[in-house]
Protein backbone atom coordinates (compact mmCIF):
# COMPACT_ATOMS: atom_id res chain seq x y z
CA UNK A 1 0.00 0.00 0.00
CA UNK A 2 1.36 3.35 -1.00
CA UNK A 3 2.13 6.10 1.90
CA UNK A 4 -0.68 7.99 0.30
CA UNK A 5 -3.28 5.39 1.42
CA UNK A 6 -2.01 5.07 4.90
CA UNK A 7 -2.47 8.91 5.14
CA UNK A 8 -6.34 8.37 3.45
CA UNK A 9 -7.16 5.97 6.21
CA UNK A 10 -5.66 8.03 9.17
CA UNK A 11 -7.36 10.72 7.42
CA UNK A 12 -10.70 8.73 7.65
CA UNK A 13 -10.11 6.96 11.48
CA UNK A 14 -9.50 10.93 12.36
CA UNK A 15 -13.21 11.66 11.25
CA UNK A 16 -15.22 8.43 12.51
CA UNK A 17 -13.53 9.05 15.50
CA UNK A 18 -14.75 12.41 15.95
CA UNK A 19 -17.63 12.20 13.94
CA UNK A 20 -15.98 15.93 12.94
CA UNK A 21 -13.41 16.81 9.74
CA UNK A 22 -12.78 19.85 11.51
CA UNK A 23 -12.02 18.32 14.85
CA UNK A 24 -10.34 15.60 12.60
CA UNK A 25 -8.23 18.07 11.20
CA UNK A 26 -7.11 19.60 14.02
CA UNK A 27 -5.92 16.49 15.41
CA UNK A 28 -4.03 15.71 12.13
CA UNK A 29 -2.76 19.36 11.92
CA UNK A 30 -4.04 19.67 8.69
CA UNK A 31 -7.17 22.10 6.81
CA UNK A 32 -10.74 20.77 6.69
CA UNK A 33 -10.58 20.74 3.08
CA UNK A 34 -7.68 18.11 3.22
CA UNK A 35 -9.02 15.93 5.29
CA UNK A 36 -11.95 15.76 3.19
CA UNK A 37 -10.13 15.29 0.01
CA UNK A 38 -8.14 12.32 1.81
CA UNK A 39 -11.97 10.29 2.51
CA UNK A 40 -12.81 11.43 -0.51
CA UNK A 41 -10.20 9.84 -2.14
CA UNK A 42 -10.10 6.56 0.11
CA UNK A 43 -14.16 6.09 -0.88
CA UNK A 44 -13.48 6.70 -4.65
CA UNK A 45 -10.59 3.87 -4.43
CA UNK A 46 -12.39 1.31 -1.95
CA UNK A 47 -15.54 2.12 -4.72
CA UNK A 48 -18.16 2.35 -1.22
CA UNK A 49 -19.87 5.28 0.77
CA UNK A 50 -17.85 5.15 4.60
CA UNK A 51 -19.78 8.72 5.67
CA UNK A 52 -22.52 9.96 5.69
CA UNK A 53 -22.43 14.00 5.37
CA UNK A 54 -24.93 16.48 6.06
CA UNK A 55 -24.63 20.32 6.55
CA UNK A 56 -24.32 19.44 10.33
CA UNK A 57 -23.63 15.94 11.49
CA UNK A 58 -20.79 13.17 10.05
CA UNK A 59 -22.37 9.43 10.79
CA UNK A 60 -20.84 6.30 9.57
CA UNK A 61 -22.11 4.26 7.32
CA UNK A 62 -22.51 0.27 8.26
CA UNK A 63 -19.35 -0.09 5.87
CA UNK A 64 -17.49 2.86 7.38
CA UNK A 65 -18.24 1.66 10.88
CA UNK A 66 -16.73 -1.88 9.79
CA UNK A 67 -13.53 -0.57 8.37
CA UNK A 68 -13.42 1.75 11.49
CA UNK A 69 -13.77 -0.93 13.91
CA UNK A 70 -10.44 -3.24 12.40
CA UNK A 71 -8.29 -0.02 11.29
CA UNK A 72 -8.41 1.27 15.37
CA UNK A 73 -6.00 -1.68 16.23
CA UNK A 74 -4.35 -1.72 13.69
CA UNK A 75 -3.69 1.85 14.15
CA UNK A 76 -3.00 1.57 17.67
CA UNK A 77 -0.17 -1.24 17.04
CA UNK A 78 1.41 1.61 14.65
CA UNK A 79 1.64 4.05 17.19
CA UNK A 80 2.30 1.66 19.77
CA UNK A 81 5.04 0.31 17.36
CA UNK A 82 6.44 3.76 16.97
CA UNK A 83 6.73 4.50 20.63
CA UNK A 84 8.69 1.39 21.23
CA UNK A 85 11.68 3.82 19.20
CA UNK A 86 11.73 5.71 22.05
CA UNK A 87 13.96 3.26 24.16
CA UNK A 88 16.55 4.62 21.46
CA UNK A 89 16.10 8.08 22.31
CA UNK A 90 17.80 10.00 25.50
CA UNK A 91 13.85 11.57 25.96
CA UNK A 92 10.46 11.04 24.87
CA UNK A 93 9.58 12.22 21.35
CA UNK A 94 5.70 12.85 19.92
CA UNK A 95 2.85 15.20 21.22
CA UNK A 96 0.65 13.80 24.61
CA UNK A 97 -2.74 15.44 23.98
CA UNK A 98 -4.54 15.86 27.98
CA UNK A 99 -7.95 16.84 28.83
CA UNK A 100 -7.95 19.48 32.01
CA UNK A 101 -11.49 21.48 33.53
CA UNK A 102 -10.38 24.97 33.56
CA UNK A 103 -10.97 25.23 36.63
CA UNK A 104 -8.32 23.22 38.27
CA UNK A 105 -5.59 23.23 35.01
CA UNK A 106 -3.71 26.23 36.46
CA UNK A 107 -3.11 24.29 40.10
CA UNK A 108 -2.15 21.24 38.63
CA UNK A 109 0.19 22.35 35.52
CA UNK A 110 1.44 25.53 37.53
CA UNK A 111 4.47 23.94 38.72
CA UNK A 112 4.96 21.21 36.17
CA UNK A 113 5.40 22.75 32.69
CA UNK A 114 8.90 24.11 32.47
CA UNK A 115 10.59 21.31 34.05
CA UNK A 116 8.55 18.31 32.34
CA UNK A 117 9.81 20.56 28.88
CA UNK A 118 13.05 21.53 30.10
CA UNK A 119 13.49 17.56 30.91
CA UNK A 120 11.83 16.32 28.08
CA UNK A 121 12.87 18.58 25.03
CA UNK A 122 11.82 16.49 22.16
CA UNK A 123 8.28 16.35 24.16
CA UNK A 124 5.06 18.00 22.40
CA UNK A 125 2.22 18.74 25.22
CA UNK A 126 -0.70 20.10 24.32
CA UNK A 127 -3.16 20.87 27.13
CA UNK A 128 -6.92 21.63 26.13
CA UNK A 129 -9.12 22.76 29.52
CA UNK A 130 -12.70 23.28 29.75
CA UNK A 131 -14.59 22.75 32.46
CA UNK A 132 -17.47 20.51 29.85
CA UNK A 133 -17.13 16.62 30.60
CA UNK A 134 -15.31 15.56 28.04
CA UNK A 135 -14.71 11.85 26.33
CA UNK A 136 -11.34 12.25 25.77
CA UNK A 137 -11.37 8.93 23.52
CA UNK A 138 -13.93 10.74 20.91
CA UNK A 139 -11.96 13.88 21.16
CA UNK A 140 -8.61 12.60 20.67
CA UNK A 141 -7.20 12.86 23.89
CA UNK A 142 -4.63 10.54 25.41
CA UNK A 143 -5.52 11.54 29.16
CA UNK A 144 -7.67 14.05 31.01
CA UNK A 145 -7.97 15.17 34.45
CA UNK A 146 -10.91 14.60 36.69
CA UNK A 147 -11.87 13.93 40.19
CA UNK A 148 -12.17 10.40 41.44
CA UNK A 149 -15.90 10.91 41.35
CA UNK A 150 -16.27 11.48 37.61
CA UNK A 151 -14.49 8.78 36.84
CA UNK A 152 -16.14 6.13 34.33
CA UNK A 153 -15.52 2.69 33.61
CA UNK A 154 -12.60 1.18 31.46
CA UNK A 155 -9.97 3.63 32.79
CA UNK A 156 -6.89 3.48 34.84
CA UNK A 157 -6.53 5.89 36.79
CA UNK A 158 -3.35 7.39 38.82
CA UNK A 159 -3.72 10.23 41.93
CA UNK A 160 -2.16 13.24 41.10
CA UNK A 161 -1.21 16.51 43.12
CA UNK A 162 -2.58 18.67 44.72
CA UNK A 163 -5.14 18.04 46.05
CA UNK A 164 -8.48 20.06 46.80
CA UNK A 165 -11.31 21.26 48.63
CA UNK A 166 -13.92 23.69 48.40
CA UNK A 167 -14.48 27.19 50.53
CA UNK A 168 -17.32 29.78 51.23
CA UNK A 169 -16.07 33.21 50.81
CA UNK A 170 -17.26 36.68 50.74
CA UNK A 171 -16.11 40.05 50.59
CA UNK A 172 -15.71 42.44 54.21
CA UNK A 173 -18.09 44.73 52.68
CA UNK A 174 -20.92 41.80 52.14
CA UNK A 175 -20.42 40.48 55.28
CA UNK A 176 -20.33 43.54 57.39
CA UNK A 177 -24.10 43.80 56.36
CA UNK A 178 -24.54 40.02 56.04
CA UNK A 179 -23.12 38.56 59.66
CA UNK A 180 -21.23 35.19 58.43
CA UNK A 181 -23.21 32.12 59.11
CA UNK A 182 -22.44 29.20 61.34
CA UNK A 183 -24.24 26.48 59.73
CA UNK A 184 -24.54 25.69 56.14
CA UNK A 185 -28.72 26.02 57.26
CA UNK A 186 -27.88 29.54 57.54
CA UNK A 187 -27.27 30.39 54.51
CA UNK A 188 -30.64 30.47 53.28
CA UNK A 189 -30.23 33.75 54.51
CA UNK A 190 -27.64 35.02 52.51
CA UNK A 191 -27.02 35.76 48.75
CA UNK A 192 -25.22 32.76 47.63
CA UNK A 193 -23.76 32.84 43.53
CA UNK A 194 -25.35 29.42 41.91
CA UNK A 195 -22.58 27.25 40.77
CA UNK A 196 -23.51 25.65 37.17
CA UNK A 197 -21.69 23.25 34.66
CA UNK A 198 -21.14 24.46 30.93
CA UNK A 199 -24.27 22.61 30.11
CA UNK A 200 -26.24 24.68 32.89
CA UNK A 201 -26.97 22.50 34.71
CA UNK A 202 -26.44 23.41 38.76
CA UNK A 203 -24.45 21.65 41.19
CA UNK A 204 -24.60 21.81 45.26
CA UNK A 205 -22.55 23.43 47.65
CA UNK A 206 -21.35 20.76 49.83
CA UNK A 207 -20.50 20.17 53.38
CA UNK A 208 -19.01 17.61 55.80
CA UNK A 209 -18.56 17.72 59.85
CA UNK A 210 -18.30 14.48 61.89
CA UNK A 211 -19.68 12.43 59.19
CA UNK A 212 -22.61 14.33 58.71
CA UNK A 213 -22.65 15.67 54.61
CA UNK A 214 -25.29 18.28 54.21
CA UNK A 215 -25.65 19.24 50.65
CA UNK A 216 -26.82 23.15 49.71
CA UNK A 217 -28.38 24.25 46.61
CA UNK A 218 -28.46 28.35 45.76
CA UNK A 219 -31.07 29.91 44.56
CA UNK A 220 -29.55 33.46 43.97
CA UNK A 221 -29.95 35.56 41.22
CA UNK A 222 -26.32 35.07 39.77
CA UNK A 223 -25.31 31.89 37.80
CA UNK A 224 -21.51 31.09 36.72
CA UNK A 225 -19.68 28.03 35.49
CA UNK A 226 -16.34 29.71 35.90
CA UNK A 227 -14.40 29.92 39.15
CA UNK A 228 -12.74 32.70 38.32
CA UNK A 229 -15.94 35.08 37.74
CA UNK A 230 -17.04 33.38 41.24
CA UNK A 231 -14.46 35.39 42.82
CA UNK A 232 -14.77 38.02 41.14
CA UNK A 233 -18.01 38.30 42.13
CA UNK A 234 -17.73 37.66 45.44
CA UNK A 235 -14.93 40.16 45.61
CA UNK A 236 -17.18 42.49 44.38
CA UNK A 237 -19.95 41.90 47.08
CA UNK A 238 -22.03 40.56 45.27
CA UNK A 239 -22.87 37.55 48.31
CA UNK A 240 -20.93 34.66 48.89
CA UNK A 241 -18.90 32.13 46.18
CA UNK A 242 -18.16 28.40 46.69
CA UNK A 243 -14.79 28.21 44.63
CA UNK A 244 -11.32 26.18 44.48
CA UNK A 245 -9.93 27.50 47.99
CA UNK A 246 -6.50 27.35 46.05
CA UNK A 247 -8.31 30.00 43.92
CA UNK A 248 -9.38 31.85 46.53
CA UNK A 249 -6.38 31.93 48.96
CA UNK A 250 -4.30 34.59 47.76
CA UNK A 251 -7.50 37.24 48.27
CA UNK A 252 -8.02 35.34 51.43
CA UNK A 253 -4.53 36.36 52.67
CA UNK A 254 -4.76 39.77 51.69
CA UNK A 255 -7.85 40.20 53.38
CA UNK A 256 -10.26 40.75 50.54
CA UNK A 257 -12.27 37.77 50.92
CA UNK A 258 -13.00 36.14 54.17
CA UNK A 259 -13.26 32.07 54.47
CA UNK A 260 -17.29 31.20 55.98
CA UNK A 261 -17.85 27.72 57.21
CA UNK A 262 -14.38 26.69 57.39
CA UNK A 263 -15.07 23.90 60.24
CA UNK A 264 -17.66 22.56 58.14
CA UNK A 265 -15.47 22.01 54.63
CA UNK A 266 -15.61 19.09 52.54
CA UNK A 267 -12.67 16.60 52.55
CA UNK A 268 -9.70 17.37 50.26
CA UNK A 269 -10.73 15.79 47.23
CA UNK A 270 -7.75 14.07 44.85
CA UNK A 271 -7.36 14.95 41.23
CA UNK A 272 -6.14 11.88 38.87
CA UNK A 273 -4.84 11.60 35.53
CA UNK A 274 -6.66 9.04 33.77
CA UNK A 275 -6.38 7.44 30.34
CA UNK A 276 -8.12 4.09 28.28
CA UNK A 277 -7.04 0.96 30.12
CA UNK A 278 -6.56 -0.64 26.85
CA UNK A 279 -4.84 1.90 24.78
CA UNK A 280 -0.73 1.39 25.01
CA UNK A 281 0.89 4.18 27.16
CA UNK A 282 3.35 6.20 24.78
CA UNK A 283 6.33 7.34 26.55
CA UNK A 284 5.52 10.97 26.36
CA UNK A 285 1.94 10.13 28.25
CA UNK A 286 4.28 8.33 30.91
CA UNK A 287 6.49 11.09 31.10
CA UNK A 288 3.46 12.84 31.83
CA UNK A 289 2.24 11.08 34.81
CA UNK A 290 5.39 11.04 36.34
CA UNK A 291 5.86 14.29 36.48
CA UNK A 292 1.65 14.99 37.95
CA UNK A 293 1.53 11.39 40.04
CA UNK A 294 1.97 11.86 43.90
Amino acid sequence: MRAADLSELAAFDAVARHRSFRRAAEERGVTASAISHAVSNLEARVGIRLLNRTTRSVSLTDAGAMLLAQLSPAFGDIGSALDALNQFRDTPFGKVRINAPSSVAPFVFRSVMAPLITANPNLEVEIVTTDRLVDIVEEGFDAGIRLGESLRDGMTAVKINPRLRFAVVGSPAYLATHPAPKSPEELQAHVCLRNIYPSGTPYPWEFSRAGKIIEFQPSGPLSLDDHELMVEAALSGIGLAYVWEERARPHIADGRLVECLASWSAPMEWLYIYYPTRRYISAGLRAVIEALRV
